[in-house]
């Protein structure tokens, strides 16, 4: 009987929750397509357990990490060094050894935009949450030359800092159905698989035909918010895409490697397969 072999090399994701994150399926399929000896799991980990993780995973055999909900910001000053990608967007998703430093990359601005590119018309905006994603999303309409940008967030102060830093107006959370936007993001967590599975930070009634409604959250696909923009003929975006694309930077990040796009999504789409 052969004995089975043990990964040279552990990847992993800290957030929290982790129930139903799809990036062990990502990068462990990844990793066994290339014949990587290296392993990817999930570490679930509270904010108050954050600093100690990170202080472990310098002692640990840890090649790397994603970073999601809530940490994004709160990682940054556990890091030896801050990449132009997250100094940019002003958080990180993603931590990568270099020449043992512990260094804080986003790739989530690609991911967001990767959608976006082929789309023509818009030209206004409105976000909801202010969180690390919130800031991928900001730098990622600026950057394809969406302007006019509307942030919202249930903390008002949190909005009005956020929108200083990037150039763009605020708005209080009970004014958001009062903004027009082509494009409409949520990226707070309301919708999430295992945390608020049947809440919108929109009422359904806030739809009009025309605009496009993008969900950074990514499983289920279809999330109650998605569904009400839909039925008011709304466009839809999930976050799937987004996923997949900072994902597959991610990995390139790690390995060097080019995951194809087109497989990753079929991989994500049908887990099965």
């Amino acid at each position: 009987m052969s004995t089975p072999s043990i990964p040279e090399k552990l990847y992993g994701i800290i957030g929290h929750p982790l129930a139903q994150t799809l990036s062990p399926l990502l990068h462990n399929w990844g990793f066994a397509r290339f014949g990587i000896a290296a392993a990817y799991m999930a570490f679930p980990t509270p904010p108050e357990k954050l600093a100690a993780f990170i202080q472990a995973v310098r002692t640990l055999p840890v090649a790397g990490l994603s970073v999601t909900i809530p940490h994004k910001e709160a990682v940054m000053p556990l890091l030896d060094a801050i990449a132009p990608s997250a100094q940019g967007a002003r958080a990180v998703n993603t931590l990568v050894w270099e020449e043992e430093r512990l260094v804080g990359h986003n790739t989530d601005v690609t991911g967001f935009i990767a959608p976006l590119l082929k789309r023509d018309g818009l030209k206004s905006g409105l976000v909801l949450g202010a969180g690390g994603a919130a800031k991928a999303v900001l730098a990622g309409l600026l950057q394809i030359g969406i302007t006019d940008i509307t942030l919202t967030n249930r903390t008002l102060e949190r909005a009005e800092t956020l929108a200083a830093q990037f150039g763009v107006s605020a708005a209080a959370w009970e004014e958001r159905t009062n903004t027009h936007a082509d494009l409409v993001v949520n990226t707070t967590p309301m919708g999430m698989k295992g945390k608020a599975e049947e809440e919108s930070p929109l009422p359904p009634g806030f739809w009009q035909p025309g605009q496009v409604a993008y969900d950074l959250v990514y499983n289920p696909r279809e999330t109650l918010f998605l569904r009400q923009a839909a039925k008011g003929r709304a466009q839809v975006i999930d976050g799937l895409t987004m996923f997949a694309a900072q994902g597959v930077a991610q990995f390139k990040l790690w390995t060097g490697f080019d995951l194809p796009m087109d497989e990753a999504l079929t991989l994500l789409t049908c887990p099965s397969v």
